[in-house]
């Protein structure tokens, strides 16, 4: 058994979220080790997606020069501080290859020197005073803080009876001549379901794919994670009568009946009526969860979410562990299915503030900030600067936020970026008495109900008093007194969502007007 130094920060997992934030400990000289079971950096996609190709946009031509700006069509990038190490060079394709991925995610962690040790599998963490992590070589190591970057590591298998006759997406055959003239039934309208089964068109008798609920098309929703149109060339097979089908059903179990699978469901949609289908194949692409196996009964994890997720706080700390915190596709528990977090181009931007966060809880370090002129000319500026360049409000609409503090003489403000809008609001930046939230955001609402998302009524440009009807990206200040939210202004969408236009930026400081002259008239 071999002992290891004490670390200020273990990370377990070299996937791009450990590496992220590897690269900011290592900036700030703190004392760490990231530990992966695998040989390199990003193994998972070596295996995932199953047909090699990442769903994530990696838009090379912009028509801007700005490095931040170009992040918001770079969903493959880790936030850095070097042109060199950007996705786009080491792929043109739009939708890239998963090795191009592994390459450039070794490549980072040699490039920036991070301290990864590979061929390290973790099997056990207890804790004490601090955690004791060990590895299947029996070696240990002692850390004050955890960061666990696995992402999930098994599958998620619906409770069915039957369930463990049918084979999965980690494993199935990705050869589609192994399907010729089978009837298949894949369960879960996810992108691996509509992946899976966009290869399986050719080959299949027919294809059924099944879940309780309607499938949920990203187009309309604005969650990358729902279907995507690389993965959805199915729907035109199913409207057009081409053997295939969506079921919204519940399995209520699966049989082995001659050598076929006899599948009992009951139709959502049609007054729970049951019926028997019989299939050839049946896969199930329901997805991932954590495993917390690995974790003894001292610092074991709650779980959430059909126990998928770590439950944890809005600075991602587990709710029952002290310490303990979680990155990557895991900070998803706080937004699931709603914005960003579970995909590179969300948590990066997570895992900057959980950085800033941990440099002010453990090292006395300050948020960062920038001190600007409290008048509404300065803090416009700065607004509608912050709106046309940010990628990280861009990629996080809604769920990360920029904050402006007031002074309580009113002459000083404090402007800082990308933080969560729950962790403002539990900290002690929300219980100032004069402080603004500003988020990039979607007029969900307005596309919800509307039945075809490509044929919304916009707003007028010049209509700016109806700003808040803006169906599409805008920006949104919003004016806090402690937890009471006073008032909020919208700034009117934009086709090239650019609000750089007299209509936008004159409201804005009509607003930011009006605001400090409520505070003088209360002060008097």
């Amino acid at each position: 058994m071999n002992i290891s130094a004490d670390f200020e920060y273990l990370i377990i997992g070299a996937g791009p979220a450990g590496i992220q934030l590897g690269y900011f400990l290592e900036k700030s000289n703190r004392n760490y080790l990231i530990l992966e079971a695998g040989e390199n950096a990003g193994t998972f996609f070596k295996n995932f997606p199953r047909h090699k190709k990442l769903i994530s946009i990696n838009k090379i031509y912009t028509g801007y020069d700005d490095p931040e700006i170009n992040l918001r069509w770079d969903w493959n990038s880790l936030l850095s501080d070097s042109e060199e190490m950007r996705f786009k060079n080491y792929s043109k394709q739009y939708l890239p290859h998963t090795d191009d991925l592994v390459k450039y995610l070794s490549d980072f962690v040699t490039h920036f020197h991070l301290k990864v040790k590979y061929n390290c599998q973790v099997v056990k963490i207890c804790k004490h005073d601090k955690f004791m992590v060990i590895d299947s070589k029996s070696n240990i190591y002692f850390t004050a803080r955890l960061i666990i970057a696995t992402g999930f590591s098994n599958p998620y298998i619906p409770s069915i009876p039957g369930i463990e006759l049918a084979e999965n997406y980690t494993n199935v055959s990705i050869n589609p001549e192994d399907f010729t003239n089978q009837r298949v039934l894949i369960i879960g309208k996810g992108n691996s379901g509509f992946e899976t089964a966009d290869k399986l068109v050719e080959t299949t008798s027919l294809l059924h794919i099944t879940s309780p609920n309607p499938v949920s098309l990203a187009w309309k929703t604005k969650y990358v994670g729902h279907l995507r149109a690389v993965n959805n060339n199915l729907l035109d097979t199913y409207q057009l009568k081409s053997q295939n089908l969506l079921l919204d059903a519940t399995i209520n179990k699966i049989e082995c009946q001659n050598d076929k699978f006899l599948v009992s469901v009951s139709y959502t949609h049609a007054h729970d009526e049951k019926e028997n289908l019989v299939y050839d194949r049946i896969i199930v692409c329901t997805g991932f969860r954590f495993d917390n196996s690995i974790f003894d009964e001292t610092c074991k994890p709650e779980l959430v979410i059909n126990n998928r997720f770590p439950f944890q706080t809005s600075e991602w700390e587990s709710t029952n562990v002290r310490d303990l915190y979680f990155i990557g596709v895991l900070m998803h528990m706080r937004d699931y299915k709603k914005k960003q977090s579970g995909f590179i181009h969300g948590f990066r931007y997570n895992i900057r503030a959980l950085h800033h966060m941990l440099e002010r809880k453990y090292h006395n370090q300050e948020l960062p900030y920038q001190l600007i002129d409290s008048t509404p000319e300065s803090l416009t500026e700065a607004i509608i600067k912050r709106v046309n360049l940010s990628s990280g409000l861009w990629q996080q609409t809604g769920f990360l936020c920029d904050t402006i503090v007031i002074s309580k003489d009113g002459k000083a403000a404090w402007y800082y970026e990308d933080m969560p809008i729950d962790y403002v609001h539990n900290s002690d930046l929300g219980q100032h008495h004069h402080y603004y939230t500003i988020t990039l955001e979607f007029g969900l609402d307005i596309i919800y109900k509307n039945s075809d998302p490509f044929a919304i009524t916009r707003v007028h440009k010049d209509d700016f008093d109806n700003a808040s009807q803006s169906p599409s990206l805008h920006p949104i200040v919003r004016r806090f007194s402690a937890s009471t939210l006073i008032c909020e202004h919208h700034v009117i969408e934009d086709i090239a969502s650019e609000w750089l236009e007299e209509v936008h930026i004159k409201p804005l400081q009509e607003f930011l007007c009006n605001q400090f002259l409520k505070e003088i008239s209360l002060q008097k």
